[in-house]
Parts: structure tokens; sequence; C-alpha cells
């Protein structure tokens, strides 16, 4: 990385989070110190800043290779021409969060969970984002006013069992906010257990600090799911964020990745990270089949080719190391399981069925 651009700050704050939130890269000219982008990459630029806004922090540009255009961190970062195309399949909106809305903030689709929508800043503005209507921009942000309105709707609607707090990134909101917020949703009996979707350990890890930890502690059990998509950030530094959310936190660590063309869609790619994932404590949970959102056709990996992916790592790897293959049915349909098929065969006393090594094998019915 070209540390050149920071030399006008004192580096020692590095490692402070809202340092790096407060020097985030947001323009095209900014974004030059770190990578030599073509006539036709700075055309692209100008164009998707107009549909999406643009933001990355110092330490998530760091681990971009700016000699490889192929580095799958630079691939998402950096605008492509296909974002700025609609697809006849592709919503602004496409897990229809907004018609599941009783309340600002409050997606309720599935009966016994809700999520809520908390803030519209993340470190790093995803291009593949199924939000990206909305991050970003600050009047999409609910205010306290709409704080107590949600919290209001969880304590009258008892079969809710779980809050997810997401964003935007929730944990862009302060300590004070988050303990108050974790806090009141502790309070409401039904409630079984909170869960917080957040990509700041891979984005930004400085902002998992003891005292965050200390918030989550006080209010166990805490799920943290985390957005790792590539080995590439599993950095030293976002192990040390784990570490701490596991040890110091009491957190139980998920991830969540979404299959990406070009930056994942290969069996040894995903193998290895989710080997390291669980070599620093991370359950693999979801790999994502991406979302039909605007634009996102040129990350879009072919379902059939997830599942062909699927079947070369079930087998060859731990099953704790294996995510659910899903895909979020547009229209807001919710999840549903993409299942690799074994069972080839079946007559009236057997099964047949083909294993990870496409060895048959026949079992009774």
């Amino acid at each position: 990385m070209k540390k050149t651009f920071f030399l006008k700050q004192d580096l020692s704050f590095w490692t402070n989070w809202k340092w790096q939130l407060q020097n985030r890269i947001t323009t095209k000219e900014e974004l030059e110190n770190f990578f030599s982008l073509s006539i036709q990459e700075k055309e692209i630029f100008d164009k998707a800043e107009k549909i999406f806004n643009f933001a990355v922090t110092p330490y998530y540009v760091s681990l971009a290779n700016p000699s490889d255009p192929h580095c799958p961190i630079r691939k998402q970062i950096i605008p492509q021409a296909l974002e700025l195309i609609q697809t006849s399949y592709e919503r602004q909106d496409p897990l229809y969060e907004e018609n599941y809305m009783p309340v600002k903030g409050v997606t309720h689709r599935y009966p016994d969970r809700a999520l809520w929508y908390l803030s519209h800043v993340c470190p790093v503005y995803c291009r593949f984002c199924t939000r990206k209507r909305k991050v970003g921009n600050s009047f999409n942000t609910p205010r306290k006013e709409d704080w107590k309105k949600a919290l209001e709707y969880f304590q009258e609607h008892k079969e809710i069992k779980e809050v997810i707090l997401s964003g935007g990134d929730p944990l862009s909101l302060s300590d004070t906010s988050l303990s108050y917020l974790i806090g009141e949703l502790k309070r409401i009996s039904h409630i079984n257990h909170i869960r917080i979707h957040t990509r700041y350990p891979v984005t930004l890890p400085f902002r998992i600090t003891s005292e965050l930890c200390m918030i989550f502690k006080e209010n166990f059990p805490i799920f943290v799911v985390t957005h790792f998509n590539h080995p590439k950030e599993i950095t030293l530094e976002s192990k040390e964020a784990i570490r701490k959310l596991i040890q110091e936190g009491n957190a139980i660590v998920l991830n969540q990745n979404v299959l990406l063309k070009g930056i994942n869609d290969n069996a040894e790619i995903l193998k290895d990270l989710f080997y390291q994932l669980v070599n620093i404590g991370v359950k693999p949970y979801y790999l994502h089949q991406c979302d039909e959102v605007y634009g996102s056709s040129g990350f879009k990996v072919p379902i059939q080719e997830g599942i062909k992916i699927m079947k070369q790592l079930r087998g060859f790897i731990s099953g704790i190391c294996l995510p659910n293959y899903v895909v979020d049915l547009t229209g807001g349909g919710g999840k549903v399981p993409l299942p690799t098929d074994y069972l080839i065969k079946e007559n009236a006393e057997s099964l047949i069925f083909e294993n990870f090594q496409e060895e048959i094998f026949k079992i009774q019915k």
C-alpha cells in the first residue's frame, strides 16, 4: 500500500477505528493513490458513484495488491462495468425487506425472528451489497424515536425469539448506543438471543475493542456473524479481533460469505478459507448465492456451478468447516438450502447413493 497518502497524518492513529472511518477513501482521486486505474475504470467509477456510494478503509485497501488486476480485495473495492446494468431479474430491493417493515428499520419476514437495521454506515461499501439502495444515505438511518417504536414492536410480538442487528453495519454505532440497545432487547423476556451481523472484523478489525467485548460478555449469549469472503482477508489484525470477540466477549462467532465470481468461486480457495476460519474459532455458517440486486451480474456464479463446488468440498473437508449453501429468494421468499443430491436412484427395496468419491452404494429403504 502507498502509505504516502497518509503522511500528513500521524500514523500512530492507524489502529484507531474512528480515525480509519474518518479517513476512508471516498473519491476516485483518493483511490488513485493506491491503484493505477485505467481510463475505462475511471469512467465506470464516475458512473457507478451516481448509483452506489463508495468508501473503503485505509486498512482494507492496504490488503489489496495494487499491481494485480485479479486481486480478490481489489475486485471487491473497484466498481466494474456490469454494475451499471440492471438485468431483468435484478431488483433494488431483491429480498423485499421494505415490504416486511412494520416499523422503520425492522424487517419481520420470518415468524420467529426480526432484522433490525440500525446504521447506514459501513467501513467498506461492498460492490455486491444487497442493500446498496440505502447504505451510505443518512436519511435511511433509524433515529432514537424509531428505536423506541422498534423496541415496542419487539415487546408486543411475543413470537419473536431472535433479533438480528444489521445495517449498514450495527457496530458503526457507539459503544453507549450498542450497550443501551442490546440491554433493552435483553430485558424482553421472550427474546431468546441476539445476533449481530458485521463486517468490521474483516474491513476494520480495530473496532473490536476490549470495551465493546465487555458489552457482549455482559449480555451473553451474543452471536456475531462475520463476513470473510477470501483467505486474504484473514490477517493478524482480523485474527486478533476474533480472539477478542471469543475470549474477551464470550461471543459465539460464525461466518457468512457470498459466492463471488472471480473472487472465491473455486473449491480450493473456499477450502482454505473455511479451514482458516475454523482455526481461529469461527464456524462457517452460510455460503450465500449472490443476491439478485441491481448491478450484481458481474459477481454472480451460476447456481449449478455453486452446487458443483459444494460437491467438491463435502467429504474432502471436515464437516465443521462446511457451511450451508443457500439462496435468499428474490421477492421475499426467504433463504432455502441448495442441496447437493447424492441420492441417484431408488427402487422398491433400496436407495442408490453416490458418495463424495463418486462410488456407488446401496442401502435398504
